[in-house]
């Protein structure tokens, strides 16, 4: 039956008439049928005469057709080199549009196709050869026209193949012998080590070798890369040409001198090169170090490419390439990826676009792909961003390289992400001593009985006459590189500290640093920082924010937590250091104490007073981030890696929140130096405190954090006062080394009105590690050590109830923790003295388990505990409880 046998012909007159007037009316269907049927009506006579309804239809048949193979044409493309090719869809059959074989040899005239007038038949070979051969496309999803066009433009009139030459086409082999090559040699050499074997993905390293060479001629100077273990030795070996020596010493385990740290496994390590390229180009390549979290390494890429861009001139987003290479499991599955996509094309954090390869080996460790995604692809989930995917049939070579190049020129035209997923297979198991046959029996006979892509390759260009033993000299080239490689000694490994970080270096040597400000140029930096454009309106609230501050500075103080946040910002940018700081809700402030972007209440427009006090091109930079964690923390960790000249801060709505990035915390934060020498100085602003609201927005977790304190590789501090806060964040950037900073602030000491500190405090001195007071009056019975907010509340009760004998020492550094200078204050004291410990939080949790055994060390007996008995949650959910709770601590500490 026809589209038109349940219509009157009244009806469709009528609609026919609505399309006259006004086509927008009616669906794009229904436009396209009235258009094909309009153009058949103004043939001459002799043709119209002929034309009837039914030739209308299937000229307006044929515009369908044309569009659903363009929508969903990939369904049929033969892709996957384990399943036969799919022959036929139902809805792509000529039914399916009105049309009849008879018609193949009919000429129809068409719309945004790449001839106006052609047969059905050639229009099928177009669509089919483009859409439904060794590539499929999704596209369609794109919203802008343009670039649907610009797609279509590129690939109908080539069919989606790419033109090779004879040299072209012996590169390309070349990559793929060096590809099986190296492995074989591998597995000869070091039978049963796991390498996580690039076999059955060999396509990827001709497709990065030709996106690296096609970036370079776009203008790209930089390529990041980010990928998981698999493949990962091959393409250090094939597309970065570290030596095969190094790789083989790797293997052997014979490099200490090479390692730094504590090392990490071979298939984790980073590595950088120039690469001098044909036509006297060259690029910068960089594999970002990675840990087994397959998809943590995405934001981390985007961070450092975004640092990169950052210093560049006008068009750094050209110049700078992020090239992330993901398994199909781990992109279906992991969250992450989600984020970093929703990243993509946000002011804070977009970087130009993607090219995100996807080897899609179809088996995750031992899981199908039934059990491991709900979507019908994996890359699904890169259509949230309206990117173009391309899936391409894992052993035609020279597909993969067209599509490659095609992305990239996407990429470079619209500056958008675009995902590239070759879909392939796995020819050993999970690693080198996994048996596959346990769970995919049937797919590895099928795997067993394929040739390798390098002998499909070569039978192909035998069969079309390149000479064999031109083909062979090809294989005995690559052969004789690995051969000699074996009797070489290993290469020495760069150091980690060159380039941007040459001024820097590693460990934690303490090195005295002035981090004060003179008064005059604290007045200077304050009155900019008041002042505010002609005709633009603030909040009056906000306005008089800024003036309470400036007379705050005028007067020597009190300057509370947000002034001199401001102020140390300002320091810092007015000595060329660039400050960035991202989180959610950050340009305000969780807690309205910020207010680092100004809003006009009339037309919205925004003003950052920051801005203006940078020196020698220093910038400052906030941004309020989408509601995720986990990609954005990672995002400033490659950020922080990248440049060390600038401060680049996280800060979390609430410190809980840092939970949801425990991740790039544990893998990258805490170890990254550890286990790659790539220092961060990072810091992570965690609002801490308890006040009564509930077990998620107290706790920052001090406990893990110290946890995972060792060797120096952060440093941890509380500081309680403004000036504090001042100083430790100038230290940060004045001293001769980096460390990640977790830096634990508060939310009501924002405005406790003793939570202040005085202009000179500013202007003199420095961060103080341990502070101790004497008591207020009397001899000292009792030494209270506490740390943070506490401070305040025992300090509060000693002042109402004139509470005599007890001394409060502040440690406002917990890691690494200063046991000199804590001994040395804590020796001040009168022998037979009291020591106790004081802290809000459960015993199981906060520092009292890190500070126990130290504290026992340095006093000779165990301090007592005063604080909440250990807890699973780390508060009460409710406000009276929890102020109970707050309330038997200070009694039981002041006790008499």
């Amino acid at each position: 039956m026809g589209i038109l046998d349940n219509l009157s012909p009244l009806w469709i007159e009528n609609q026919y008439e609505v399309w006259k007037k006004d086509p927008e009316q009616l669906s794009e269907a229904w436009r396209a049928f009235f258009n094909g049927f309009e153009l058949g009506v103004n043939q001459p006579p002799q043709e119209a005469a002929t034309l009837g309804l039914a030739e209308a239809l299937k000229h307006s048949g044929v515009q369908s057709l044309i569009y659903r193979y363009r929508d969903i044409g990939h369904l049929l493309a033969c892709t996957d080199p384990l399943s036969p090719c799919q022959i036929e869809h139902p809805l792509l059959s000529l039914d399916a549009f009105g049309l009849e074989p008879s018609d193949l040899d009919k000429t129809f005239h068409t719309k945004r196709f790449m001839r106006q007038s052609a047969t059905l038949k050639e229009i099928l070979q177009v669509l089919r050869s483009t859409y439904c051969g060794s590539v499929g496309v999704e596209f369609m999803h794109l919203q802008n026209p343009e670039e649907r066009q610009w797609l279509i433009d590129r690939m109908e009139p080539v069919a989606n193949r790419g033109r090779f030459d004879a040299e072209k086409r012996l590169r390309l082999l070349k990559k793929l012998k060096e590809a099986a090559l190296f492995e074989r040699e591998l597995h000869k050499k070091f039978p049963g080590q796991t390498r996580f074997s690039l076999e059955g993905g060999d396509a990827l390293i001709p497709l990065l070798d030709a996106a690296v060479v096609k970036a370079a001629e776009l203008g790209v100077t930089d390529v990041v890369f980010g990928m998981p273990h698999r493949g990962r030795l091959n393409v250090l070996a094939n597309i970065f040409g570290m030596p095969y020596e190094n790789l083989f010493a790797e293997f052997g385990d014979n490099r200490e001198y090479g390692v730094v740290g504590e090392g990490d496994v071979k298939y984790h390590k980073g590595y950088s090169v120039d690469l001098a390229l044909p036509g006297e180009r060259a690029i910068h390549l960089t594999l970002t170090s990675n840990p087994s979290h397959l998809e943590a390494i995405d934001p981390v890429v985007q961070g450092k490419c975004r640092a990169r861009q950052d210093r560049m001139e006008e068009g750094a987003e050209g110049r700078v390439l992020p090239l992330l290479i993901h398994g199909d499991a781990a992109f279906a599955g992991q969250g992450v990826v989600a984020e970093t996509l929703n990243l993509s094309q946000l002011a804070g954090y977009r970087t130009g676009g993607t090219l995100h390869v996807v080897l899609n080996n179809q088996i995750g460790f031992t899981t199908s792909a039934a059990d491991a995604r709900s979507s019908h692809y994996a890359t699904d989930v890169a259509k949230m961003v309206r990117a173009p995917v391309f899936h391409v049939y894992g052993d035609d070579a020279e597909a993969v390289v067209h599509i490659a190049q095609l992305a990239l020129e996407y990429r470079d035209r619209y500056r958008k992400d675009v995902v590239v997923e070759v879909i392939c297979y796995r020819r050993h198991g999970h690693n080198e001593g996994d048996e596959p046959y346990f769970t995919q029996p049937l797919m590895y006979e099928q795997i067993k009985l394929r040739p390798p892509l390098h002998s499909l390759y070569e039978m192909e260009l035998l069969g079309e006459g390149f000479a064999e033993e031109e083909l062979k000299e090809v294989e005995n080239e690559v052969a004789q590189r690995l051969s000699q490689a074996g009797g070489k000694s290993a290469e020495p490994v760069e150091s980690a500290f060159m380039a941007r970080w040459s001024g820097m270096k590693p460990g934690t040597e303490k090195v005295p640093v002035s981090t004060s400000v003179a008064a005059a140029s604290l007045l200077e930096l304050s009155e900019k920082l008041s002042l505010i454009p002609e005709g633009f309106q603030p909040h009056p609230k906000v306005a008089g924010i800024l003036q309470k501050r400036r007379e705050a500075v005028l007067k020597g103080g009190p300057l509370d937590w947000g002034n001199v946040e401001s102020l140390a910002f300002a320091t810092l940018l007015a000595q060329g250091v660039p400050v960035r700081l991202s989180g959610q809700d950050v340009r305000r402030g969780t807690f309205s104490h910020r207010h680092a972007v100004l809003f006009d209440q009339q037309d919205g427009s925004s003003y950052l007073p920051l801005a203006g006090v940078g020196a020698q091109g220093a910038f400052f930079c906030v941004y309020d981030s989408m509601l995720a964690e986990f990609s954005v923390m990672g995002f400033e960790y490659g950020y922080s890696i990248e440049a060390p000249e600038a401060l680049t801060i996280w800060e979390a709505q609430y410190g809980d929140f840092a939970n949801g990035a425990q991740v790039i915390i544990d893998q990258f934060i805490v170890s990254g130096e550890a286990k790659w020498g790539r220092s961060s100085g990072l810091v992570l602003m965690l609002p801490h405190g308890y006040e009564g609201q509930g077990a998620e927005h107290s706790s920052a977790r001090i406990e893990r954090f110290l946890e995972l304190a060792a060797a120096g590789n952060i440093q941890v501090v509380y500081p309680t006062t403004p000036a504090q806060l001042f100083h430790v964040l100038r230290r940060q950037m004045l001293q001769p080394f980096r460390k990640p900073l977790i830096l634990f602030t508060p939310k009501s000491l924002l405005r406790h009105p003793d939570c202040v500190s005085k202009l000179e405090e500013l202007s003199s001195g420095g961060f103080k590690e341990v502070i101790a007071e004497p008591p207020a009056a009397g001899e000292v019975q009792e030494v209270l050590l506490c740390s943070g907010k506490i401070y305040y509340d025992l300090l509060g009760r000693i002042r109402k109830d004139q509470v005599q004998g007890r001394a409060l020492v502040r440690i406002e550094q917990l890691y690494p923790l200063p046991m000199d200078l804590l001994r040395e204050e804590l020796q001040r004291y009168p022998a037979g003295v009291r020591y106790s410990w004081v802290q809000e939080e459960p015993r199981n949790m906060g520092g009292w388990r890190f500070l126990h055994e130290p504290l026992c060390e340095i006093l000779g007996v165990v301090p007592r505990y005063v604080g909440r008995p250990e807890a699973a949650a780390p508060a009460s959910g409710s406000h009276r409880l929890d102020r109970v709770e707050q309330e038997r601590i200070i009694e039981d500490a002041l006790q008499r």
